[in-house]
Parts: structure tokens; C-alpha cells; sequence
């Protein structure tokens, strides 16, 4: 017996129908699946999955355009931000165990043009991203490239790295044609200048560069490679890096981060920035589960266990034995510790972990060669009722082997009797399991150089700070040279190493580097260092020939502390100066032989000064960066100028040349160069 026609129609049709609603979702969402690299064309309809887009950005005429892609109505385009991420996070890093430093390596490959018309003024700038959030913050146009704003700049939450490409002076730029490694701020923790390398970022003729960021997170470096592009002859990343520089991302960014692009334009600084294709290759970090025992024990069998087991027995006998030499060394360590006197107190490791937050990210204040200088607060636990706290700073070396040690006990040893108001005060110490720490007061107005370079000019320091502030590191390095039963020379005087307390008192911090002189000595060599100690800039010239660190060396770094904090400008930064390059003492000395000493000014006071203190300290930092270490000023006479009891010294119009002091032959410091120096610059602020 057949069914009803119209059942049989039913049963025939309904499952049809199902089959292609079904082929229909599945074609659907094999359209919407997001592409998957690399971008050789960026096509609006079917590539919007693969990014989000933040600000007034957008695909259009196949490329990725992070601001407003317009030439005829230019109007649209001052002011205005935008970020494009790739959908997907990356996995950057695994574990927060401090001993786990593994980082995942990535490069990326990507084609830009920034275009102009000629008419236009060129800005504000590009930047490649990789950003923990995807969202872009408010008000981010103009100097903020996309990446921050007034309110969040320099903000460790921000949880953003990008290498820059500007196209826009600001105060803190160099030129307005150069690329720089950011860090949660605008302000680049370092920055090449592409001028003299022929590169014009944003040329009035329209340029493709093909661009390689590339990351190891095996040793942590960040390279940068930039070459004009040609579609017909595509180029070769060049074999020489444009920047590179050291970085452990996981200091700054999550664990889950995105990688992109921002952009941002302002008034009347405009262009067009688009990429035009985008390759990423990011190694895949997977957690780790070791099962590797159980398949041993099941396909090679008894032998082979037997054989492990005999390795283990030896191996637990090798990590016996050295646990008795650790135990033996940290005792002797210890004990010469304990020898010392004047010692402060020595801390628990588990005080200085719960005062920092297990040494959170959040408390980090600073980074060097040494270590990581964390933020803490340790309460007074004998009395709750009072619920007394003190906030400090805990220096926590990252170098736990043996030359580690040497840096933790010969700061330690230099910096444990000293006593003085303008010189960081060591609070204790900690060496246990391994972990070396040392606690100093906690400075709540940070380092000299953040006030310099990191604020508003409605927020620098004002004239009586910056002449309140030499003072004090004059008081402190006359202190360590003749008040102190031994000769201190410090080795690495900069405005970074100078800390403020709450009334912006100077103290003289990171003694990493100093060292005490013998009485019969007047000089200290470190004969196993390579390269010089110190920063470019504040390193005396008879250093690279002599290696040896004096007292003369610490007042040369002074004098370029005195022009910086003067002329709000690094010493380590070239000016330029009607298509010259100066360093900063050089550029005060021309200005002196013209007879416009007062024009080096920092521009931000606003003429907000004492003339005739400002023209005695340009000349004291003269004086002190003197190329020939015997004619520079004692701390005695330094200490005098600055508090205006002794008139300034007399400065030649002409920089002497710089005489080496085995030779009699003397030429200009300004022409000689010095290859193979290798200088150490610590950041850390205590």
C-alpha cells in the first residue's frame, strides 16, 4: 500500500530543502572564516574578519588604510586615529615564574607608504603594534600615533610595544624622519634618525618601503630593517639592521597579545597611511606536559628504565654535592655580610615578596644591568593596632651566578657606610636561595630624567628645583671624593641615577658601578671589563684611553649633568645645529664663543629664570667637561659656584682639544672616534 501523494512529496522535498539550508550555513561560514596570513592584497569584502578595526580605519583600494583615505577633501583628514589588529591573539609568553624566561620569537614583514601631496605638511606618524587591547584610547590623534593619550602615556596598564615611524617633530623627537622602540609611551626608549641613512619616511614623491620587524625570544632582541620597494625588483631585507635593541616582552605586554597597526594625523600635519600587504609568522608556545617517562617504560622497557634509573642516581648525587657548595658559598657569603660593619638590616626574602606583590609587574619602577628595581611597602606586623607602613624600593639582581654575586657584594660593600642626605639611603639587604636583593628609601618623585624628558612643559621642574637639585649632587659627590675615609668614584653620574624625595631633594643612587680607592690610589680599572663602564655622554675622553675610572671621570659626568638639567637636552643626543651635528657640550661651547650662552636655555622655562645663576652654571658645566681632567674644578670650588659664594669660572670661547695623556700631540675630542667601545647603560633608577 503506496503512501499519499502529498506525504510522499513532504518526505522528499523537507529533507532537500534541509540539506541545502544546511550546504548554505556551511558555505556561509566558510565565507566568514577569517584569512589566515599572508596578505599579499587587502580586499574589503572578503578580509574584514581577519581585523579589528578601531578609530577611522578601514580597507580600502586594497590596502590597509589607518586613517582617512581621501585626497580631494582633505578636510576629513586632520586629527584624526585608527588601529587595525589582526583578529586572533598570540600567545607570547607561558609561565609568571620569574626562572621561565621563555618568549616567543616572531617576524614580521609588511610593505608601507605613508603618501603627501606636496602642499601637505607630513604627520603625524605610523607605528607597527603589538598591544595587549585591542581598543584605541580617546583623543589619540596628533603626537599620539594611535597608541596613547595625555592621560595614559608612559601608563605600564597601557600594555603596548611599537616601533614608530614619525613624520612630526615633537620636543622629544630628534627630526621628524626617524623610527623608535615605544613602550607604553610616545616617548621612544630608543630612536634612529633616517636622514643620514637616505630614507625619507614620507617623501613628496610616493615611496613603497618594504619594512621586517623581527623578534628572538631567545635572546630578547628587537630588529628593525627598512629598503625601498619595487614590485618588479622586490628587495632583500638588508643585512644591516636600521634598529636593534634588547627588550623582554614580558615585562610589558600579556601573556594573550595582538599584533597590528595605528596611525594617527593632526593640524595641520596630514598623510595617508596604508600597508600594503602583511606577512606574520608567530612561534606557537605550547604549556608543557611531559609524558615522555611513560613512553620510555612502554615501548623500550625494563633496560632502558634500569638505565635511567642509574643516570638518575648519578645525577642525584651531582645535585647533592652542589647543593653543598651552594650551601657552603652562601654561608661564606653570608658571613662576610654579617662581618661588615654598619650593616643594615638583613631582610627575609618572603618580607621583600609580599611587600612588592610577588614582585608584580604593576610595582616595577626601573630596568638595567644589573636588575629590576621593584616598588614595595612593609608593614610594621609588631604593631597592627597602629597600621604603620614604609614604602620602598628593593633592587632585585637578575644575574644569580657568580658574577652576580660580585655586583650585589661590591655595591653592598661601597654603599653600606655611607652616609649622607643627598646620596639614596641603603635600608637592607637579602641573599637567600640564591636571591640577591638590596632595599634603599623609596624616592616617591622618581629620577631626574623622567621630569626632564617624560612632562609636560607645564610640568617641568622649575628653575629653583633644577639649581636645588645640583646642589644637592654637588653636596654628595664632594662627600664621596674628600669627606668620606675613602675616595668614592661613582662611574655612572647621569640624570637617571639622580632621585628625588618628596621636596624634591636630589639623592645620588645606583652605586652598581662605583668603587672605593685604595689611599695610595687615584684611579680604578676594572681590567677584565670590555669597554668602558658608564653612558655615552657622561664618560670622561681620557676613559677610552685609559680604562681607568677617577675622581676627574665624576666631574666631567657632573658637568654634563649640570648642561642637561640646564638645557632640558641629553648629553647623549647629537643637536642639530644649521646642518651640523653637535653633542651637547659642544653646541654650549659654540654658543658661549658667539656670545649666546643664555639661547641654550632649556626653551620650556619660558625665560622663567635667574640670568646670572643660569650663566654661572653653563659655565661651571663647561668647566667641568673640560677635555683635559686636571683643569677641571675640584668638588670643593663646585660646591662654592653653585651656592654663588664663588664667582664662575673662566671658560676659554674655544673648546681646548683633548690632549691623550701619554702623547704629546693633542687633537679636538670632537674629531677623534673610538671603535670597539662598549658602554653599559643602566636605566635603573636606584
Amino acid at each position: 500500500m503506496g503512501l499519499p501523494k502529498g506525504i510522499l512529496i513532504t518526505f522528499l522535498v523537507v529533507p532537500f530543502a534541509i540539506m541545502l539550508h544546511q550546504a548554505a550555513i556551511g558555505t556561509a561560514e566558510s565565507a566568514a572564516k577569517p584569512k589566515d596570513f599572508p596578505f599579499r592584497v587587502f580586499d574589503e569584502k572578503t578580509d574584514q574578519a581577519a581585523f579589528r578595526f578601531e578609530g577611522v580605519s578601514s580597507i580600502d583600494q586594497g590596502a590597509l588604510q589607518l586613517t582617512p583615505d581621501t585626497l580631494n577633501q582633505a578636510f576629513l583628514l586632520p586629527n584624526r586615529s585608527g588601529r587595525i589588529m589582526y583578529y586572533r591573539a598570540y600567545r607570547l609568553w607561558l609561565s609568571d615564574n620569574d626562572d621561565d624566561d621563555v618568549v616567543a620569537s616572531f617576524n614580521s614583514t609588511f610593505l608601507l607608504n605613508i603618501y603627501r601631496n606636496k602642499e601637505w605638511n607630513a604627520g603625524e606618524g605610523f607605528a607597527f603594534l603589538i598591544a595587549s587591547d585591542i581598543n584605541i584610547p580617546e583623543q589619540s590623534h596628533g603626537q599620539w600615533l594611535g597608541l596613547t593619550n595625555a592621560s595614559t602615556d608612559g601608563n605600564a596598564t597601557n600594555h603596548i610595544v611599537a616601533i614608530e615611524f614619525d613624520t612630526e617633530k615633537q620636543d622629544f623627537d630628534p627630526d621628524d624622519n626617524h623610527i623608535g622602540l615605544n613602550i607604553n609611551s610616545v616617548h621612544s626608549s630608543k630612536n634612529v634618525s633616517l636622514k643620514p641613512l637616505g630614507i625619507e619616511i614620507s617623501p613628496e614623491i610616493a615611496t613603497n618601503y618594504s619594512v621586517w620587524v623581527e623578534y628572538d625570544g631567545r635572546s630578547k632582541v628587537m630588529e628593525v630593517y627598512m629598503a625601498k620597494h619595487s614590485r618588479a625588483n622586490p628587495p632583500n631585507k638588508p643585512n644591516t639592521p636600521l634598529l636593534s635593541e634588547t627588550i623582554n616582552l614580558r615585562y610589558y605586554l600579556k601573556k594573550e597579545s595582538f599584533f597590528g597597526f595605528a596611525a594617527s594625523t593632526g593640524s595641520p600635519a596630514i598623510q595617508l597611511n596604508c600597508v600594503l600587504e602583511w606577512d606574520l609568522k608567530v612561534e606557537e608556545l605550547h604549556p608543557r606536559k611531559d609524558w615522555t617517562w611513560l613512553k620510555i617504560a612502554a615501548g623500550v622497557g625494563v633496560p632502558t628504565m634500569a638505565l635511567l634509573v642509574i643516570l638518575g642516581f648519578w645525577l642525584g648525587i651531582r645535585y647533592v654535592n652542589k647543593r653543598k657548595i651552594t650551601r657552603v658559598e652562601e654561608s661564606n657569603v653570608l658571613g662576610t655580610l654579617k662581618r661588615l660593619p654598619g650593616m643594615p638590616r638583613e631582610f627575609k626574602y618572603k618580607e621583600l615578596k609580599e611587600a612588592t606583590n610577588n614582585f608584580h609587574e604593576s610595582m616595577r619602577l626601573g630596568q638595567g644591568g644589573f636588575g629590576i628595581v621593584y616598588r614595595g611597602t612593609l608593614h610594621d606586623k609588631d604593631h597592627e593596632d597602629t597600621k604603620t607602613s614604609t614604602e620602598i624600593a628593593v633592587k632585585k639582581f637578575s644575574r644569580d651566578n657568580i658574577k652576580g654575586k660580585d655586583d650585589f657584594l661590591a655595591e653592598l660593600t661601597i654603599i653600606h657606610r655611607l652616609r649622607h642626605k643627598h646620596l639614596v639611603r641603603l635600608v637592607g639587604w637579602c641573599y637567600e636561595k640564591g636571591k640577591l636583593l638590596l632595599v634603599y628609601d623609596f624616592m616617591p618623585n622618581g629620577s631626574v630624567d623622567k621630569h626632564l624628558y617624560e612632562t609636560s612643559s607645564q610640568n617641568t621642574l622649575n628653575w629653583k628645583h633644577r639649581c636645588k637639585i645640583l646642589a644637592g649632587v654637588a653636596s654628595a659627590l664632594h662627600y664621596l671624593q674628600n669627606e668620606y675615609d675613602q675616595k668614592v668614584v661613582h662611574r655612572d653620574l647621569k640624570a637617571s641615577n639622580i632621585l628625588l624625595d618628596s621636596d624634591f631633594n636630589a639623592r645620588l643612587g645606583d652605586f652598581g658601578l662605583a668603587r672605593a680607592l685604595d689611599q695610595e690610589r687615584n684611579s680604578y680599572a676594572e681590567l677584565e671589563q670590555a669597554g668602558v663602564p658608564g653612558t655615552m655622554g657622561y664618560v670622561a675622553p681620557e676613559c677610552f684611553h685609559t680604562g681607568k675610572a677617577t675622581p676627574e671621570s665624576d666631574v666631567f659626568g657632573f658637568g654634563a649633568v649640570v648642561l642637561e638639567i640646564v638645557c632640558g637636552r641629553s648629553p647623549g643626543i647629537k643637536i642639530l645645529h644649521e646642518h651640523h651635528q653637535y653633542s651637547l657640550v659642544d653646541w654650549v661651547w659654540m654658543m658661549h664663543r658667539e656670545g649666546r650662552i643664555e639661547e641654550a636655555m632649556d626653551k620650556r622655562l619660558n625665560d622663567d629664570y635667574v640670568f646670572d645663576e643660569a650663566n654661572q652654571l653653563l659655565l661651571l658645566g663647561l668647566a667641568c667637561s673640560h677635555p683635559i681632567a686636571s683643569e677641571r674644578p675640584q668638588t670643593q670650588a663646585i660646591c662654592q659656584i653653585i651656592a654663588g659664594t664663588t664667582p664662575a669660572p673662566s671658560v676659554p670661547p674655544f673648546k681646548p682639544v683633548f690632549m691623550w695623556p701619554s702623547m704629546g700631540a693633542a687633537y679636538s675630542s670632537t674629531e677623534s672616534t673610538v671603535s670597539n667601545v662598549i658602554l653599559s647603560s643602566i636605566t635603573v633608577s636606584y
